[in-house]
């Protein structure tokens, strides 16, 4: 496994809290489906209904979809560890692996989750930085990702970051439909005005 040490990134008062981050395979199931089940659950239960979440954590999060997520070959996922507790998870695609049709060059950041202990102590930048780091490796064009149109801390987060608002598409959990924000940000040396098709 690849880990990534950014002690230096954690705001903690124990000096000796290290944030490691390590990209996981089908081995890390228990642990992914664990921190995916709570890290929603912890962001979403004061705005959606019990019987909502339940019926999207099922959908999403159940042993045979997360499997298949994990052994496509266009998908990445990473685990974000403080000392011996796991504090969050992302999850990066390309090709054909991304939620939405996109143009050739982009890059997804699909789940980027951190434990509500957590927030607010830098693990989520952490992931993002990560997240822009591999897109530079692999020569994106743009970094897009999808996020609720309610979820205000979310969205000051990816703006402060660079990221801007491009398309809105439709989000299920359970029986409610929603709204997320598209956002992007163009890597370094690519053009602005590329990368705006989406969906065909």
């Amino acid at each position: 496994m690849i880990f990534f040490s950014l002690a230096q990134q954690i705001h903690t008062m124990d000096p000796a809290a290290k944030l490691f981050i390590k990209r996981i395979g089908p081995d890390h199931l228990d642990q992914l489906q664990q921190v995916a089940r709570q890290t929603f659950d912890e962001t979403f239960r004061d705005t959606n209904t019990r019987e909502n979440l339940d019926k999207y954590l099922e959908r999403s999060f159940n042993t045979p979809k997360l499997l298949k997520e994990l052994n496509h070959p266009c998908s990445r996922f990473y685990l974000a560890g403080i000392n011996r507790d796991v504090v969050g998870y992302l999850k990066v695609n390309t090709c054909d692996a991304q939620t939405e049709q996109q143009p050739e060059g982009a890059f997804e950041i699909e789940r980027i989750y951190v434990v509500k202990a957590w927030w607010g102590k830098a693990v989520g930048q952490a992931l993002l930085d990560l997240s822009l780091k591999i897109a530079a490796e692999m020569k994106s064009t743009y970094v897009w990702l999808g996020v609720w149109e309610k979820n205000h801390r979310a969205i000051r987060f990816y703006q402060k970051n660079g990221f801007e608002v491009f398309d809105t598409h439709v989000f299920r959990i359970g029986d409610e439909t929603q709204t997320d924000y598209l956002m992007k940000r163009i890597m370094p040396g690519h053009d602005s005005t590329r990368g705006n098709e989406t969906k065909a």
